[in-house]
């Protein structure tokens, strides 16, 4: 799956990709990058807003990281745009590989996860909500780099 590789040295100088927050959801998510069925993402501006990240560029990489913070993979953002919720598209939803098979069922699982504790508790907000206006980054990436060590 990996089309080219990227040095240590060039692995220390990318950005961390982190999904989800440390444990189950993100060891799925991860394992789905690195099998290739994940090629897409949903966050949400506020977030990007809150952290003082930058959106997702085309053409940037970064490393993707475990629940551990080991290193795992390298991606490449192929794709990005900033949408109102209400217009994520069942084809962005199948991309995220997480198993969904349409936009409502999609919805009803990621509103669970930025409804919970630990997305209010990192946005310093404990009432935080979404709704149909909530502006969500689409991202798209493909796998460069599968980082772990070979037997």
């Amino acid at each position: 799956m990996t089309t080219d590789s990227a040095s240590p040295a060039d692995i220390s100088s990318m950005p961390k990709a982190e999904f989800a927050f440390p444990g189950p959801l993100r060891d799925r998510l991860v394992a789905a990058i690195l099998d290739g069925s994940k090629t897409s993402t949903t966050g949400l501006l506020v977030d990007y807003q809150h952290e003082g990240e930058p959106l997702p560029q085309v053409g940037s990489r970064s490393v993707v990281v475990d629940s551990d913070d080991r290193p795992v993979a390298v991606i490449e953002v192929t794709g990005a745009r900033v949408v109102p919720l209400a217009q994520v598209d069942l084809a962005h939803v199948r991309d995220e590989g997480e198993g969904h098979t349409g936009v409502a069922e999609w919805r009803a699982a990621h509103e669970r996860f930025w409804h919970g504790t630990e997305m209010r508790a990192a946005l310093g907000d404990p009432e935080f909500t979404v709704d149909d206006t909530t502006p969500a980054v689409l991202e798209r990436f493909r796998l460069v780099s599968d980082l772990r060590p070979t037997a």
